[in-house]
């Protein structure tokens, strides 16, 4: 997972709310066995209007979503956040999150930021013609008319996205504390050792 510190850039105004799983990735391309690929599929229903804001050359490229109240609501499809990795997204700005969806972004390094309604609209303005930055080490959405959000992040959830942290990458941080483990146990009772190439 690559780290995630700053995103910066422009950003989708998008705004809608209630958005749930099956307008981020319809069910029928749940099929695949690659993550490759689900951003073409990414709002397929939205995208049959040819004004959606997904397919404007504005914004193509687009690493933010400013979205509306309850992003990524209804199952539990971690498609949906492959879809939204492979249309470049790297973060989403709500009034809120359905709670699997965000950790299903976290897990795959999609930062989720919750910011009251005000401030939602606000960067729904800028975003119509200028960049976003978000910095997760100060913890603060900035645009270039010196508006200033701060938002709250887990902290678990910050120092993982900050170090590029999955849940393999962060078992494999703790390789030597686990090793001595094994080591301890195959010495104190061999016995559960045998047959895993542990026992003395």
């Amino acid at each position: 997972m690559e780290p995630v510190k700053q995103v910066e850039g422009s950003a989708y105004p998008f705004g809608m709310k209630n958005v749930d799983t099956d307008i981020i990735i319809p069910a029928h391309f749940l099929k695949t066995v690659t993550r490759e690929g689900l951003g073409k599929g990414a709002f397929e229903a939205l995208r049959k209007d040819p004004a959606n804001v997904f397919d404007d050359p504005k914004y193509a490229g687009s690493p933010i979503i400013v979205a509306g109240d309850n992003f990524g609501c209804g199952s539990s499809r971690e498609h949906a956040a492959w879809a939204l990795l492979d249309m470049g997204v790297k973060a989403v700005i709500a009034p809120s999150f359905s709670d699997i969806f965000a950790g299903n972004a976290f897990k795959n390094g999609i930062l989720t930021v919750v910011l009251p309604q005000e401030q939602i609209d606000r960067l729904m303005e800028v975003a119509e013609s200028d960049p976003i930055t978000i910095d997760l080490e100060t913890q603060t959405v900035t645009t270039p008319f010196q508006d200033r959000f701060s938002f709250e992040v887990d902290p678990f959830r910050k120092h993982c996205l900050l170090e590029g942290l999955d849940e393999v990458g962060l078992t494999l941080t703790r390789g030597d504390a686990i090793r001595d483990y094994e080591q301890r146990q195959a010495s104190e009772k061999p016995w559960l050792a045998r047959g895993t190439g542990l026992a003395a």
